[in-house]
């Protein structure tokens, strides 16, 4: 029990989460509306928050920029092999240049924990 405690401070079988999303396509000022999927690791880890980042990515240039972020404080203890849904709601900002060759957008997920090293996913949305 002691090694999987450790291990898990180093990443290894800690608590994952996915950002699902109905669709890789939307319009800018859309509400997106999709959820979190927690999937616990190998042993009980404290949830501290969830960040969740969209992000704009200038290719000609290479510089990646924050449009907004969601932040969703918890105290939840996310037990070993659990699975939790949280709700998740963005609403795009009418100003988004449209996604093209030289401009994408993704969200940044962050699973930040009270012990260990955080769970991160990358999710790549098209604005039109």
């Amino acid at each position: 029990m002691l090694l999987r405690k450790y291990m898990s401070l180093l990443g290894v079988g800690s608590a994952l989460i996915d950002l699902i999303l109905p669709k890789s396509h939307y319009h800018k000022g859309e509400l997106i509306k999709g959820h979190f999927l927690i999937k616990g690791g190998t042993i009980e880890q404290r949830l501290r928050r969830i960040e969740c980042d969209l992000m704009r990515i200038d290719h000609k240039t290479e510089k990646e920029t924050v449009v907004d972020t969601v932040t969703i404080l918890s105290s939840k203890v996310i037990h070993s092999e659990e699975t939790n849904h949280l709700h998740f709601t963005f609403q795009l900002p009418e100003t988004l240049t449209p996604s093209s060759q030289s401009i994408s957008y993704r969200f940044k997920t962050r699973l930040v924990f009270n012990e260990g090293v955080e769970s991160k996913d990358l999710d790549i949305i098209y604005v039109h």
